[in-house]
């Protein structure tokens, strides 16, 4: 029987103190593992103190240690780019270097979620007393509503299925976003609850003043899921509305221009430019359609290309 290889991949940002301990926990669940190979991406992410010195000592001590370095922090989503695109597994582990996530319980867990069928599953915290709470409800009640996605714990460790990364689209700060993204795709979500435990070592790298900008973030992906594809719909409901708006004002205007010999010069004006107004948002809309038929015809040229890597590998 052919062993499934497991891609964990974890993003490590000045966490001098946990990688020993991280990697030792890793270590006993891969040689618990009879049933399936490993390999653990662990990213650099530009850090200040002696994480990447840690990691090449773990790198030299365990031969599935894989260590990527940036030269500067780039943030979570880019790191997770330069991970992602070293991940060679069937399945990829998605965890933190901090330890909040003990990887002896929570790696057989997702895996194991995943073998009953699930494309992608994510982890609900259990104790959660971080401080911040509060505010990860009122982000998960907002993400469940617009996206109809019955999940408690939305930016917190997963796991999925290759198909699933190759399927999803990255950009700055969307890695909140790979549930709400899989799950709008089609993918067969579900989650499994997980212990929470607090830091020993190290500073969290999310604050609160990232809450008012992740809201925004969830509205901006949810407007790209209903128009990103079509967004003649969006700008036409718009431009028709401010143009209707428009001529009606002008009508309304001149019915009473000559029943009372007035003019009202500032509402002329105003729904004049509505009707410009409207007119603009239908030519944006255009624009947008050939922006949208150029990227769909890009993707469809990479996946060609892919395909021919694939048959020639084959």
């Amino acid at each position: 029987m052919t062993k499934r290889l497991i891609s964990i991949f974890i993003p490590a940002y000045n966490e001098e103190n946990n990688i020993a301990p991280l990697t030792e926990k890793i270590n006993k669940v891969i040689s618990k593992d009879n049933n399936n190979d490993y390999e653990l991406i662990i990213v650099n992410d530009g850090s200040g103190d002696k994480t990447l010195n840690e990691l090449e000592i773990a790198e030299k001590k365990y031969e599935f240690v894989n260590v990527i370095s940036h030269k500067k922090n780039l943030g979570l989503t880019e790191t997770m780019k330069s991970g992602f695109a070293k991940c060679n597994g069937e399945y990829i582990v998605f965890l933190p270097a901090d330890l909040e996530s003990d990887p002896e319980e929570d790696i057989p867990k997702l895996v194991g979620r995943l073998d009953e069928g699930l494309d992608l599953v994510a982890g609900w915290r259990q104790g959660r007393d971080d401080g911040k709470l509060l505010a990860s409800k009122i982000y998960n009640i907002v993400s469940k509503s617009l996206f109809n996605v019955e999940i408690h714990d939305m930016n917190w460790i997963k796991a999925f299925k290759r198909e699933v990364l190759d399927d999803i689209e990255l950009r700055s700060d969307w890695h909140r976003f790979i549930v709400m993204m899989a799950a709008n795709k089609g993918y067969k979500i579900g989650e499994v609850k997980t212990n929470w435990y607090p830091r020993n070592s190290g500073k969290s790298k999310f604050g609160l003043m990232r809450f008012p900008k992740s809201i925004i973030d969830v509205l901006v992906v949810k407007f790209n899921m209903m128009f990103g594809s079509k967004p003649m719909q969006f700008f036409s409901i718009l431009g028709s509305l401010s143009m209707i708006t428009g001529f009606l004002g002008l009508i309304f205007l001149a019915i009473y221009y000559f029943s009372t010999q007035t003019q009202i010069r500032p509402l002329f004006t105003l729904f004049t430019m509505l009707i410009i107004a409207g007119l603009q948002l239908f030519v944006t809309g255009f624009l947008a359609e050939l922006v949208v038929s150029q990227k769909t015809e890009i993707e469809n040229l990479k996946n060609n290309i892919k395909d021919l890597k694939n048959n020639k590998n084959n």
